[in-house]
């Protein structure tokens, strides 16, 4: 298993599993990423952080904390 932190841009990936607990797994499940939605990333700043991802049919930012805790494949 990979995290969405280290997908490269250009790729589209699955949602496997969310971590955190409590509001942190809460604020990410209503940006829309639940188990099983596709995630395309669309681009990552320089550094690593934030990320631009497309998820649900709009473009969402994403910090490099929020993205660690997104298990992908």
């Amino acid at each position: 298993m990979q995290v969405l932190k280290e997908t490269r841009p250009g790729s589209t990936v699955r949602v496997v599993k969310i971590g955190g607990a409590g509001p942190i797994k809460r604020r990410i499940m209503e940006m829309g990423i639940t188990k099983g939605v596709k995630i395309h990333v669309q681009k990552v700043a320089p550094f690593g952080d934030p990320m631009e991802i497309t998820v649900r049919g709009y473009e969402l930012t994403l910090r490099k904390s929020d993205a660690q805790l997104i298990e992908v494949e």
